[in-house]
Order: C-alpha cells, then sequence, then structure tokens
C-alpha cells in the first residue's frame, strides 16, 4: 500500500493528480543546460500531470534548439498521448542519447503538445525550473521533473515497480 505525503503549503502531491493524465499551461521559465549550451529555454511549455509521476514538461520547438537534436529509430507508445518519437542531444563533443522526445501525432486530449519537446533531467546536465534545480524522477523510463513543490512517493523509485 502506498503511503501519500502529505503536501504542505504550496505543495502538489502527485497522488492528487488525475487518471488519465491531465495537460496544463506551465507559467514556470523552463531550461534544459547540456555541455554547457542552453538548448531549450521557455515561459509557455506545457506540464503532464499523472498519478503517482512528477510532472514532465513539454516545450515550444520555437523555443528549442532543434539543431541540438538528432532524430534517432526509436517510438514507444504511450496509452494517452499516442506514438513518441526519440532524439539524442549532440552539443559539441558531446552527446546525450534519447535525451529527449516528442509526439508529432498525439491524441486529440494532448493536442497542445503536438511537435512540442520533453526532456529527460537526468540525460542533461541541467533544468530548472523558475531557476530551481530540477532533480530527476528514478528510473530509467520516467521523465518526470522533481522539485520541492512536487511531493510523493513517485513511481520510479524502488518497490514501486507494480503501481
Amino acid at each position: 500500500m502506498v503511503t501519500k505525503i502529505e503536501p504542505g503549503p504550496g505543495q502538489e502531491s502527485v497522488w492528487d493528480y488525475p487518471r488519465p493524465p491531465r495537460l496544463e499551461r506551465s507559467r514556470k521559465h523552463v531550461v534544459v543546460r547540456f555541455n554547457g549550451e542552453t538548448i531549450a529555454s521557455s515561459t509557455r511549455a506545457f506540464r503532464v500531470l499523472e498519478t503517482s509521476s512528477p510532472p514532465t514538461y513539454y516545450i515550444p520547438r520555437d523555443d528549442v534548439r532543434m539543431e541540438r537534436l538528432t532524430p534517432v529509430d526509436r517510438t514507444t507508445f504511450c496509452e494517452w498521448k499516442g506514438d513518441a518519437s526519440y532524439f539524442d542531444i549532440v552539443a559539441g563533443d558531446r552527446s546525450s542519447h534519447r535525451a529527449a522526445w516528442t509526439y508529432d501525432d498525439p491524441t486529440p486530449a494532448f493536442r497542445e503538445i503536438k511537435d512540442a519537446i520533453a526532456f529527460y533531467p537526468g540525460r542533461v546536465d541541467e533544468c530548472t525550473l523558475d531557476g530551481e534545480a530540477v532533480r530527476p524522477q528514478a528510473g530509467k523510463y520516467y521523465g518526470g521533473w522533481v522539485t520541492d513543490d512536487i511531493v510523493g512517493p513517485f513511481k520510479g523509485e524502488p518497490g514501486t515497480e507494480g503501481w
């Protein structure tokens, strides 16, 4: 049985997020950095909220340095959003494999993130939200952004495989 952490003032619990997930605009300044370069910077991102997971942020392509992203031959399927395709990030002499993804043809409920780019915080050097350093969600599969205003427990941590 999962014991929800009660949120304090100004915090959200991932256990109050819906299933199926919800898409909402974020007013936070979202920044992604890799190998000394700002790969993305936006105040127009969306976040996806789903029970037991920290939010995932989707950044409009106009706010992403797309020349630093190389498409890879990999797709996955999300029952809520549809087929995802992936990118490597290449900046200078470094690269990060499958560090970002997009939905080129999302389901109607998620049409606003069509072509927006999401990044795995653990596969880049730094992600920030309004200047706060993001911590990656545990587990290799998940791309949630953990900040001080989000409480869990979070899917992906040890012992959560059955959730």
